[in-house]
Formats: C-alpha cells, structure tokens, sequence
C-alpha cells in the first residue's frame, strides 16, 4: 500500500494541487507547493507548506481565510468540502449554548466590520466561551498586527489539516 505523499508525488501538477487545496484554502499556496514536488518525508512538505504560506500575499491568505466558516456556523465563502468536513470537526469542541452563540454572532459581525474578514483561529480543541474570549481580546489588536496574527492561525490549522491528510492511506 503506498502512501498519500507518495502518490500525492505523481500527480500532474493540477491534481496535486486540487488534492492539497484542503489543507490550506489557498490557491496559490496549493499550486506552489505541487510545483515544488516530489517531497521525500512528510517533514520536508509541512516545513515547505510553512515557507511557502509565509511568502504569500495578502491576497492569498485572504482566499485561504475564506475558505473557513465563521465560528459557530457551517458554511464558508468559499470552500472545499473536505475543507468544510475538516471546520465541522475542529470546532467539534466548541458546543456553545445559546448564549454563547449569540455572543459568538454578535462579536464575529464586530470582528467583520473592524477588520473586513472572517475571525481565524485555530480551534482544535477550543471551547467556544475560549475562541469567543481570543476573539473579543483580538478586537484590541490594530489591522496589521491582526493580519498578521490570522496568518499565523491560518499556518497552524494548515499542519493540523496536512497532519490528517498525510495519515491517509490510498
């Protein structure tokens, strides 16, 4: 039995970067990171996937952002469905009551207005009373301090989601 990267490795280079979208939401991550194959551990892929998402613009990062729904909700602008199916789960934890979904509706509408994106984070394991209070302590940060932090959610939901992906067999 051979392995997702293994295989992942002898795709064309628009098949490949279909399959990896998922992990990130980017395009242009996704077609970076085929073109740069074939990757002989998975360690040499999740240390690319790093470089790469950092070098991006900001475009960029703002398609791999949209590709997430808001928190406490299901849809995204625009996502895979293995990318909605991998969200779904991740916020598996958070079960908010009713207040907090309020709350959450509430505070992701501010997040929008001041910012102009969806609210990023990585929620493996969160709370959803714990993403709400990142969230409303995140309203204090200035745009570029904020960009920069979504970024960096963006990047380790990234691992988490190539991490799955690698485990895979085909």
């Amino acid at each position: 039995m051979s392995t997702t990267l293994e295989n992942w490795n002898t795709l064309p280079p628009d098949a490949a970067a279909d399959a990896i979208l998922p992990c990130n939401g980017s395009r242009a991550w996704a077609e970076q990171i085929a073109a740069l194959r074939p990757f002989a551990k998975p360690f040499d892929l999740t240390c690319t996937a790093d470089i790469i998402w950092r070098a991006l613009p900001e475009q960029a990062w703002q398609q791999a952002f949209d590709s997430h729904p808001r928190i406490g909700e299901h849809k995204a602008k625009a996502a895979t469905a293995e990318s909605l199916k991998w969200s779904a789960g991740e916020q598996s934890a958070a079960n908010p009551d009713d207040a907090v979904k309020a709350a959450l509706t509430v505070a992701n509408q501010a997040y929008e207005q001041k910012f102009g994106r969806i609210f990023i984070v990585c929620a493996t394991g969160k709370s959803a009373a714990e993403m709400l209070a990142i969230l409303n302590q995140r309203m204090a940060n200035d745009p570029a301090t904020e960009l920069r932090e979504a970024a960096e959610q963006q990047r380790q939901i990234t691992q988490i989601r190539l991490r799955k992906w690698l485990s895979t067999s085909t």
